[in-house]
């Protein structure tokens, strides 16, 4: 399918989702949704068509083709369900006041009598307008031509007739049962171009048929396919002219119109239909002209199509109930003559009007449903998914219909992989929210479970864009369900896409705020799913640390759905402290300054509950230590054999400040309760505790390494790392608890750094180790 498809499709929702109140507009002939969704599919039909280098099957493009008449079938329906029928005068009406009046008038009155009526015909004038291009016969220079030769020739030479050629001439010469027919050239003909005529029929296409008799010279054929037209004369038929400025003096100066004999014409033509003696083609055209049940038969032989034996069906009950009603008006004067005039049949009660509709209903339903498992010779079978929507369409069973795809889709009767899914979804999707347009009932369920199945394939054909409109349309789970698409993009959209996802879930009427956290609580879970537990051993934080992994950096961009507004901002501090507990707890410290540095400043200003909004700050804290220490690293590195003395002071200078620094904010956070889990031993406080284990041992070695390896610039500096002791040793603060970990850095690691410090104290001469620190 072509991409432009979707987002055209699209582009038609977002306009009638506008105009949604304005249910004129929704069923515009022109304008409205149905027809500009037909105009799509033409569109791509006569694209690919004549696209040299299409790779679209016929097969999508006979289902593009079937889906364009459905919504043209929707279109010729839905405007007369969804509005209030004009009032007409019922036809006993008519004949009261005029029993002249024409049998035309007569047949709108009947029709505009029955609501089904009505809605047969609109869908007989439907498979007219999509019946296949009518068949051209090739021209004739006269009237049979070969045949006329031979009877010629044979009175000019007196040779006598050929044996087997028709003796005469007249257009019953070949139905004299004396076995005669035409030079074989005419009779050739003669088959194509009652063919041909019954294909303009089958289009509802009279006229054209008429003139493609006159132009075959046979004007006698023309002449009997005229007489299928009602009789018409506006000067005797109380009609309402219309106001429009038009003068109608041309129309009714021609007189009457149509046969006023139909009745006799329509038993002619039933007999010729089931006459054996005529060529089946006449017999089939003579079927279509006057279809009723006694000659189906033989209309039904020339139906190849499903579409086709709908016409046949649809044909014959429109013209069996026309015929039917005008009998129980005694077919006023035109059909019955002066005697119904002075024998007018006493009217039927309003009750016994109402039974006997019905009835026709029941019976006219019946028929129709066959058509659900009829044997078709060419094309898409009865049970096409396009076929059964047409006739629930048709029967006015759109409810059942959704429901019966809906559950097709949940019992995996649709294979995703074929040509004709998208179509399939497309249109049912399209379907669901054109009837929740117009206030016509859709199943909740059954379109929840079609809307879905078309968001899948619009992420299996990467419209991105689109996802928004449509889970938009999913009600209660419409949430839940973009938030889905959202995660499932995992690393493949930038922060940007991702920003603007979120903006398309506002202009689809979404919350955007509640799509952000559940986008994030569902990344977050995933990411969880996948990654390792923080359970085990300590992680050492001083090995060189691996690159990321792609599930540790969708774990890191989570909190950007949380990030972008500031609506969002509690949720995405709640969902910083959970991230942040894992990547130190599994000793990823890269990966949690990143996440630290991603976060917006508003969140260091939150301050309920008061329980997170400290931990953040205690993150925060720890970072600007680590900073600090990776900073006194970097200056000791620019340290230099070859420095000139102010050089080398400013140097000191910066070097010391820096160490200065770094001392100060450890002690700080060593003398407060950074970290501090509760007593209640969930897994926060668990995880607090790691992190504890983690880091307040590695700060203390950090810090006591930097001031050891600094004695030689800073000689006061080895004093700090042996009063650092004491401040681990202090009972206050219990840091002697966190080097207790099996897995952790060990006490004696650090008891052992002590020893060096202490013997470095020594090195200036004496035995005294408490010399250094009871200096000035």
């Amino acid at each position: 399918m072509s991409e432009s498809l979707y987002s055209s499709c699209a582009e038609v929702l977002s306009v009638c989702q506008a105009a949604k109140d304005d249910l004129a507009a929704l069923l515009d002939p022109n304008t409205g949704f149905a027809p500009r969704l037909r105009q799509l599919c033409r569109d791509q039909i006569t694209e690919a068509e004549n696209s040299a280098s299409s790779d679209v099957s016929q097969e999508e493009l006979d289902v593009l083709r079937m889906e364009a008449n459905t919504w043209g079938l929707l279109q010729a329906v839905m405007p007369a369900r969804k509005t209030e029928p004009e009032p007409h005068v019922h036809p006993r009406v008519l004949l009261a006041k005029n029993p002249y009046t024409p049998t035309s008038t007569l047949a709108q009155a009947i029709m505009h009598s029955s609501v089904l009526l009505t809605e047969l015909v609109v869908v007989r004038e439907w498979l007219h307008e999509t019946a296949p291009q009518p068949q051209h016969p090739e021209a004739t220079t006269g009237y049979w031509k070969f045949t006329k030769h031979n009877v010629m020739q044979a009175l000019r030479t007196g040779s006598g007739i050929r044996e087997g050629l028709v003796k005469e001439l007249d257009p019953d010469a070949m139905n004299r049962g004396d076995g005669r027919s035409l030079a074989a050239d005419d009779a050739g003909s003669e088959k194509s171009l009652a063919q041909a005529l019954y294909s303009f029929v089958r289009a509802g296409r009279l006229d054209e048929a008429v003139e493609l008799c006159r132009k075959a010279h046979q004007p006698w054929r023309a002449a009997s396919i005229r007489g299928s037209l009602l009789f018409q004369w506006r000067a005797i038929a109380n009609e309402q002219r219309d106001d429009d400025g038009i003068d109608d003096a041309e129309e009714d100066a021609e007189g009457w119109q149509g046969n006023p004999r139909r009745k006799l014409w329509k038993s002619t033509c039933a007999r010729a239909a089931l006459n054996p003696n005529l060529p089946d083609p006449e017999r089939i055209l003579y079927a279509a002209l006057a279809p009723c049940p006694q000659t189906f038969s033989v209309l039904k032989s020339a139906c190849r199509t499903w579409e086709d034996h709908l016409w046949a069906q649809i044909s014959i009950l429109c013209e069996e109930k026309q015929t039917g009603e005008m009998i129980k008006l005694g077919g006023g004067f035109w059909d019955g003559g002066l005697a119904v005039l002075e024998n007018m049949p006493s009217p039927p009660s309003h009750e016994e009007d109402v039974a006997e509709e019905e009835e026709w209903e029941r019976e006219a339903t019946s028929t129709l449903e066959t058509l659900g498992s009829v044997h078709v010779e060419d094309g898409p079978t009865a049970d096409h998914a396009f076929h059964v929507s047409q006739l629930a369409i048709i029967l006015d069973r759109t409810s059942s219909l959704l429901e019966t795809f809906a559950a097709g889709l949940k019992d995996g009767n649709f294979d995703p992989e074929s040509s004709e899914y998208p179509t399939m979804t497309r249109f049912f999707a399209h379907l669901c929210l054109y009837l929740r347009m117009i206030d016509i009932p859709a199943p909740p369920l059954a379109t929840q479970v079609i809307l879905e199945a078309y968001l899948q394939v619009l992420e299996a054909a990467g419209q991105r864009e689109l996802i928004a409109m449509y889970a938009g349309a999913l009600g209660d789970n419409a949430v839940e369900r973009y938030a889905m698409f959202l995660t499932s993009l995992e690393l493949t959209a930038d922060i940007n896409e991702r920003r603007l996802a979120l903006t398309r879930a506002r202009e689809h009427g979404l919350n955007v705020h509640r799509v952000a956290v559940v986008t994030a609580e569902r990344t977050i879970d995933r990411a969880f799913e996948l990654l390792p537990q923080m359970k085990g051993p300590l992680p050492s934080v001083i090995a060189l640390q691996a690159t990321p992994s792609d599930i540790e950096l969708l774990l890191l961009r989570s909190i950007e759905w949380t990030t972008f507004e500031d609506g969002t901002y509690d949720t995405a501090l709640e969902q910083a402290t959970v991230i942040l507990r894992y990547f130190l707890g599994a000793g990823r410290v890269s990966l949690a300054k990143n996440l630290v540095e991603m976060l917006p400043r508003e969140l260091a200003s939150i301050d309920k509950p008061e329980e997170r909004a400290t931990e953040y700050l205690h993150y925060r804290q720890f970072f600007t230590i680590w900073d600090s220490l990776d900073r006194v690293v970097e200056c000791q590195s620019l340290e230099v054999s070859i420095m000139n003395r102010d050089t080398r002071a400013a140097w000191l200078s910066d070097y010391k400040g820096l160490m200065d620094q770094a001392y100060d904010a450890v002690v700080k956070l060593l003398t407060s309760d950074w970290m501090m889990g509760d007593e209640t031993g969930d897994r926060r406080s668990r995880e607090l505790t790691r992190v504890r284990q983690i880091y307040v041992p590695e700060l203390i070695l950090r810090l006591h390494v930097m001031l050891y390896a600094s004695r030689e610039h800073v000689p006061e500096n080895l004093k700090r790392a042996l009063e650092l002791a004491n401040i681990v040793a202090d009972s206050r603060y219990k840091l002697y608890d966190d080097f207790l970990h099996l897995d952790g850095r060990r006490l004696g690691e650090y008891l052992d750094a002590v020893r060096q410090a202490t013997i470095a104290g020594l090195e200036g001469g004496g035995s005294d180790p408490f010399k250094i620190i009871l200096s000035q």
